[in-house]
């Protein structure tokens, strides 16, 4: 089985990139999708595609106390959820090591703060479900660390720890705590990349590879393997990273600002 058909499904980030494929695609399998993101317009259009199959709740996951009225918005469309896939993510790079705290925050709040709202959100009506599954979209780069991604980079690492802590604390119930790991995509945040991306995938690519793990019961779903596998190899062997990899991509030769 590699479909999802019949389920109630919330999914955030979804006015574009992985968020937006990943609710037409499983609108179009017969599930109800609860679809959210910060802008509105594009939902109402996501909402044309399927009105029947999708409902809009517009919200910005990374402001605490809007999200509490955001849970009681979505108890009120659904007394349960079976599914939520929290894609909603920013990213914003530090050039020169700036270290710019306001930067690293507002990547927080999006990427790690804005995942542990969904889930505060979404868990009382995930309780009600057979087969409760919280997953959420993190990122390859989490792996190794990036020339200029501290802020993101280590959003997503704060991520894999918390869904891993999270599993760990859910092992004697029945939710399915699921990390998604994607690569390189084509979307509004990687149009903005000023250098090479290997092996980039369309949304609608990413949505295929993630329904089906999902399906397939999977806890981490990473993709393509043309980049997980070095990837992983490379955080086992951390010095090859640093004494190969990093040099030719940093952009800093001295610490001294110019």
């Amino acid at each position: 089985m590699d479909t999802i058909r019949d389920k109630t499904i919330w999914v955030t980030g979804a006015s574009s990139g992985i968020g937006r494929a990943l609710a037409l695609r499983l609108a179009e399998q017969n599930n109800f999708v609860i679809a959210s993101s910060r802008g509105r317009d594009a939902l109402a259009e996501l909402q044309q595609t399927s009105p029947k199959r999708i409902r809009i709740l517009d919200c910005d996951v990374g402001a605490d106390e809007q999200m509490e009225q955001t849970a009681a918005r979505l108890a009120e469309m659904t007394d349960h959820l079976d599914m939520v896939i929290a894609c909603a993510g920013t990213c914003e790079y530090d050039d020169n090591l700036q270290l710019d705290s306001a930067s690293y925050r507002r990547v927080f709040d999006a990427n790690y703060f804005g995942v542990v709202n969904t889930l505060r959100c979404a868990l009382p009506l995930l309780a009600d479900s057979r087969a409760p599954v919280f997953a959420a979209v993190g990122s390859l780069s989490s792996v190794v660390g990036f020339p200029r991604a501290e802020a993101y980079g280590a959003s997503k690492a704060a991520l894999a720890y918390f869904l891993d802590a999270v599993r760990a604390d859910a092992c004697r119930t029945n939710l399915r705590v699921v990390h998604i790991r994607p690569g390189f995509i084509d979307t509004p945040l990687t149009e903005r990349n000023d250098f090479d991306m290997p092996f980039l995938m369309t949304p609608e690519q990413a949505a295929e590879r993630i329904e089906r793990g999902l399906a397939a019961g999977k806890h981490t779903i990473d993709f393509p393997r043309r980049l997980s596998w070095p990837l992983r190899f490379l955080g086992f062997f951390r010095s090859l990273w640093f004494r190969f990899c990093a040099p030719r991509m940093t952009r800093i030769r001295s610490l001294r600002k110019t």
